[in-house]
């Protein structure tokens, strides 16, 4: 995968929000100001992280009513369509997350969570991801607090129309691929959800459109079929092949790394409305099932298992194993809501009402994204130039300070040694068993390397 990841500037702040539109200038250049000081130091306060100036600067951004999640994130997105279409297949995970702020009842504005969340608000967001895992971009985030009035009526809820629900997020979401979609004609685009997002009306409004979806079934559906449930039709079709699955170690349960061998199974079903909704008159829906389930465990273990459901035609175990590769991909989204909470850590921020924390959040949003980027990016295209990362300046600065010497070379390093030495300033012991560094070492590693940046701007200004 070969993606050109500047270009229009040589500094990423510009970048993604460089195009903003607020009705005013000065907004814009605040905002990619608030982005590039922020990002060099992501788990502090503000008072730490900024100066005096760009601190007030900071306050009265986010408490300025023009400021909306839409007008932070839309250049944003507009590079993320750039990156999508480079590539002829994009996966769209989307994911609900809370924010919890019950250590600051004075805040205004929040509601209900779940659990003993009495003061906080809800996400939830779609993030772009290439087939391999790399985080192209956001593409989404909707943000919402759940009335007190609300708490305990889940019975009352359920019979709702969708539109009345939560659940709508999900609707929405769909709803906002298949208008991106249109920037993307040459690019396949599948939208991914997991349990929660297995919703009939969603998979009816997702029949007829050109985005093709991905879901981990939830519920035991009727279907056409002699079995007349899912659960009971999928595990009786052919296997059409097996494959091989490594999982890794639980500390939790202290189980040891094992490799367990799956049953593949894919077969097209036919999907009925549910009972509760028949007098609705709803279509019936044709999708096609994967199921796989692990065989010969050994005895204590419950054998894993998983049925997906999909718009894209699955008949073979090739097309099936490339279909649980994807929703294997969800897991981008949530390692970028963890990079949100922990490493830019939003719900230690003291912002005194829900817009201005909405605001910031989406901000920080497109900053997780960027530490998430740089985690990964190295991995899977470590032979790019560092100049897809860092401006000139930043990877002079790290190359001196990496390698002990006052002089840079003329050539930029890959973008695969950059990042290790990144994360060897975030603490990352680079031993010979170490997994690749996480987004924790490397927005440790990105705070040092401003300061190192720092210093060497000051050495060589009058060269």
């Amino acid at each position: 995968m070969k993606l050109t990841a500047r270009t229009q500037s040589n500094d990423w702040a510009d970048d993604e929000f460089g195009e903003a539109d607020f009705g005013d200038a000065r907004l814009t250049q605040r905002l990619a100001v608030l982005a590039r000081k922020i990002s060099q130091a992501p788990h502090c306060s503000f008072p730490q992280a900024l100066d005096a100036a760009t601190l007030k600067a900071a306050y009265r951004f986010f408490d300025n009513p023009k400021v909306d999640v839409k007008g932070v994130l839309e250049p944003h997105i507009g590079q993320t369509l750039e990156r999508i279409r480079q590539l002829p297949v994009v996966l769209v995970p989307q994911d609900t997350s809370e924010f919890n702020w019950t250590h600051l009842p004075a805040t205004e504005g929040l509601g209900l969570g779940t659990g003993g969340n009495r003061h906080g608000f809800m996400i939830h967001s779609q993030l772009a991801v290439s087939p391999e895992g790399l985080p192209l971009g956001v593409l989404g985030m909707k943000t919402w607090v759940r009335a007190a009035e609300e708490s305990g009526k889940r019975t009352k809820r359920k019979k709702l129309p969708i539109a009345d629900k939560e659940s709508v997020k999900w609707l929405e979401g769909h709803e906002q691929l298949v208008a991106l979609e249109a920037h993307c004609k040459d690019t396949h685009i599948v939208g991914i959800s997991d349990r929660e997002g297995d919703i009939y009306d969603v998979s009816m409004a997702q029949r007829v459109e050109d985005v093709d979806w991905l879901v981990r079934a939830a519920w035991n559906r009727r279907v056409e079929h002699e079995e007349q449930y899912l659960w009971q039709t999928v595990p009786g079709t052919p296997v059409p092949g097996e494959t091989d699955l490594l999982v890794p170690a639980s500390a939790n349960t202290r189980k040891p790394a094992r490799t367990a061998r799956l049953a593949l199974r894919c077969t097209k079903v036919r999907l009925q409305a549910p009972q509760h909704r028949i007098a609705e008159k709803l279509p019936s829906i044709e999708v096609f099932a994967i199921h796989a389930l692990e065989i010969g465990a050994d005895d204590g273990i419950e054998p894993l298992e998983w049925l997906l459901l999909s718009s894209v035609p699955t008949h073979t175990c090739e097309q099936a194993l490339e279909r649980l590769a994807w929703y294997a991909r969800r897991w981008t989204i949530e390692s970028w809501h963890r990079v949100l909470k922990s490493g830019c850590r939003v719900e230690a921020r003291q912002f005194g009402n829900y817009d201005r924390f909405v605001r910031a959040t989406a901000l920080f949003g497109v900053i997780s994204w960027r530490i998430l980027y740089a985690t990964l990016v190295g991995r899977l295209d470590g032979d790019l130039s560092c100049e897809t990362l860092l401006q000139p300046l930043e990877w002079r600065a790290l190359y001196c300070r990496a390698n002990g010497t006052a002089k840079p070379p003329d050539t930029p390093p890959t973008l695969a040694q950059v990042v290790l030495w990144i994360a060897q300033l975030g603490g990352y012991l680079n031993r010979k068993h170490d997994h690749p560094p996480g987004p924790t070492a490397m927005w440790r590693g990105f705070l040092a390397l401003h300061e190192c940046t720092e210093m060497y701007r000051i050495f060589r200004q009058n060269e």
